[in-house]
């Protein structure tokens, strides 16, 4: 059974930090890419970041780069978004997903979802 689990969401003051990470498991994980997602109330769901389980490499959106940071421990299967400099519009569900896919993050490419978990950055 396929599973992607996120976790390290909460409350953060605006200028803050937070870690999330995405347990996966049940599929080749070094054949695919993790990204990140985000989606706030009454908007459409935004790709963040991914990254490449095979060799590391990463993608970011323009609303994140340089505050953003993803990696990967491969020993356990688990990706990790660390947020800093959080601004309140940094607000949303994110969630992580698993696609054969290289440098994109473009949701239609992802096969396997996460739940979310919710990230509130408070003013």
């Amino acid at each position: 059974e396929v599973q992607l689990v996120e976790s390290g969401g909460g409350l953060v003051q605006a200028g803050g930090s937070l870690r999330l990470s995405c347990a996966a498991s049940g599929f080749a994980y070094d054949d695919y890419a993790i990204g990140w997602f985000r989606q706030a109330p009454g908007k459409e769901r935004e790709g963040v970041s991914c990254i490449s389980a095979s060799d590391g490499s990463t993608y970011y959106a323009d609303s994140v780069k340089g505050r953003f940071t993803t990696s990967s421990d491969n020993a356990k299967n688990t990706v990790y978004l660390q947020m800093n400099s959080l601004k309140p519009e940094d607000t949303a569900v994110y969630s992580c997903a698993a696609g054969k896919v290289y440098r994109t993050i473009n949701a239609r490419s992802y096969e396997y979802w996460g739940q979310g978990t919710q990230v509130t950055v408070s003013s």
